[in-house]
């Protein structure tokens, strides 16, 4: 039996392993996560020396390729989940196998993706509102781009499968590697070819595939280390997808949310949608910071899961919610600290500064919550736990609507609408914190 001074030291022990693993898997992700939209500012640098004309269509073009590959973020989420379980159950090979079953849904996806969008890009920007002059570039742009959509779904689920091997480097410098490669190829294609806009949109499509043809690299050296087949499975590509599709719903319903929200901040004025924007473009790299621990979270969730590790699981859980809340006030103290510097970086105008900052503030107040919120996503996405996931959001959106709705109805302005984007949070963390206190998620094994 255990003295009472040996149990103090091991629960101290035990909370420094949990550390360590989620600093080890955690900082990495950050890196990675940040190094993603270096994509997007490096073409924007570069087209935007072309001329208006040009920058809007990246715009549009750009919103949309995002807005696609953005829905299919779940073949990350569901193969980290499904690959951790397997390699706390001790059996990499299984757990290479059903990576494998995930990068080959990527590639149907992607195939799928691209025969809508190559026929359909004129009809798309015209659906997003792009001008006569602007129209023709987007259309160009989203055409050679789409072309790299595979490599990009496929990048996404290698991620998830590195992640659930509880790899979080190789990602990193993957990442950064491709942003290198694409900068480079974006200059020598736009000037030195003299392509323009379509250059920039092959030097993107040859990283993206250069990205994907490395994570495949990897993934098949350890299938041949552990004997792992290769081939395609349609009962595991079908298990893939069904893991997959909860997530899907939850990801849109959330996507739902944040159009809503720039929907109203529209009807607000231009003041208004001006300081959202800005207001936004900070929410998401907070989230950044936040989404790192989930990422750790649902590594490290699965593999306790897997190994039949129930109380590590919730020890692990109780550990990250508690890094969640201090990251979060870590982020709160930085935006309340920085909010002078911040808002004169993206405008000059008094009103669009005085529409944002207290906007800002209700952002910053909200970062503990949003700490919870990550933490817990993770926490139960590893679990495999994406309906009651789905079921969750598709909630808070049944909340969130009428709230942000209502906004202008009643006269408020952009802070009320980011008080309403506050309750959805709240939201969020009640019915994650009702989900993980009842235990519900912990189920043990292989698989779920």
């Amino acid at each position: 039996m255990m003295s009472m001074t040996q149990a103090p030291a091991a629960s101290r022990a035990a909370r420094r392993q949990h550390d360590r693993e989620i600093v080890m898997l955690a900082v990495p992700a950050f890196g990675a996560l940040v190094a993603e939209p270096l994509f997007l500012l490096a073409d924007t640098a570069i087209v935007g020396h072309l001329g208006t004309a040009q920058l809007a269509g990246l715009g549009v073009a750009s919103a949309l390729l995002t807005t696609a590959v953005s829905v299919f973020i779940f073949l990350a989420y569901a193969t980290t989940a499904g690959v951790a379980r397997q390699v706390g159950a001790g059996d990499p090979r299984a757990a290479i196998r059903q990576g494998m079953d995930g990068v080959w849904l990527a590639l149907l996806l992607g195939a799928a993706v691209v025969v809508v969008v190559l026929p359909g890009a004129p009809a798309l920007v015209d659906l997003f509102g792009a001008s006569d002059t602007a129209a023709p570039f987007a259309t160009t742009y989203l055409r050679i781009s789409a072309l790299g959509i595979p490599a990009m779904l496929v990048v996404l689920a290698a991620t998830g499968v590195l992640r659930g091997l509880q790899d979080t480097k190789t990602p990193l410098y993957v990442a950064i590697g491709g942003f290198v490669a694409n900068a480079a190829l974006n200059v020598g294609l736009v000037y030195g070819a003299d392509l323009g806009i379509a250059g920039s949109a092959w030097g993107t499509v040859i990283a993206q595939c250069g990205m994907a043809a490395v994570y495949l690299w990897v993934v098949v050296r350890g299938a041949h280390r552990h004997g792992a087949s290769l081939r395609p499975d349609a009962a595991g590509i079908r298990a893939s997808a069904q893991a997959g599709a909860p997530l899907l719903v939850r990801t849109l319903s959330l996507r739902a949310i944040l159009m809503i929200a720039t929907g109203v901040a529209a009807r607000l004025g231009d003041a208004d949608i001006a300081a959202h924007q800005i207001i936004l473009s900070l929410w998401t790299l907070l989230a950044f910071a936040l989404d790192a621990i989930a990422i750790a979270g649902q590594a490290i969730i699965g593999r306790y899961l897997g190994a039949g590790d129930a109380q590590g699981a919730r020890e692990a859980c109780r550990r990250m919610v508690q890094w969640g809340i201090a990251t979060g006030i870590v982020l709160a103290l930085l935006v309340l600290v920085s909010r002078p510097v911040f808002i004169p970086l993206f405008t000059g105008d008094p009103v669009v500064q005085d529409a944002a900052l207290p906007a800002l503030m209700v952002v910053a107040l909200s970062q503990p919550i949003s700490g919870i919120v990550f933490v817990l996503d993770g926490v139960l996405m590893g679990a495999g736990d994406g309906p009651y996931l789905a079921w969750a959001m598709l909630l808070t959106l049944a909340v969130f609507a009428p709230a942000a709705l209502l906004v202008p109805a009643f006269g408020g302005g952009l802070t009320a609408l980011w008080g309403a984007m506050t309750l959805m949070m709240a939201m969020r963390m009640l019915t994650l914190w009702l989900r993980s206190r009842s235990g519900r998620w912990i189920v043990t094994g292989a698989t779920r």
